[in-house]
């Protein structure tokens, strides 16, 4: 059983996420996905259009920003298979 505690709103709060995620959950992370991957894309291509280069510089910046995003939840979705893998063996 996972411990809980509350919050000062009287949330639960978990301590560790639970092995398997809701259709809803899964849906919400793949929208976030999706939400870093455009904005990394749409970041580099304004930078390449953009003749300011302290502009440009930052934009880079922002999809740099946004890519390291993009693979953190990969990482942290990809961890918990291999767990998952490591423990079926």
């Amino acid at each position: 059983m996972q411990q809980q505690n509350m919050n000062n709103e009287g949330q639960m709060i978990m301590q560790q996420p639970p092995k398997v995620i809701s259709v809803k959950d899964s849906l919400y992370l793949t929208d976030m996905l999706s939400w870093n991957l455009l904005a990394m894309k749409k970041a580099h291509f304004f930078a390449g259009q953009c003749q300011d280069s302290d502009i440009q510089l930052e934009l880079e910046r922002c999809g740099e920003m946004h890519q390291r995003h993009y693979e953190r939840i990969l990482s942290h979705l990809g961890s918990g298979s291999s767990q998952n893998q490591a423990g079926m063996q």
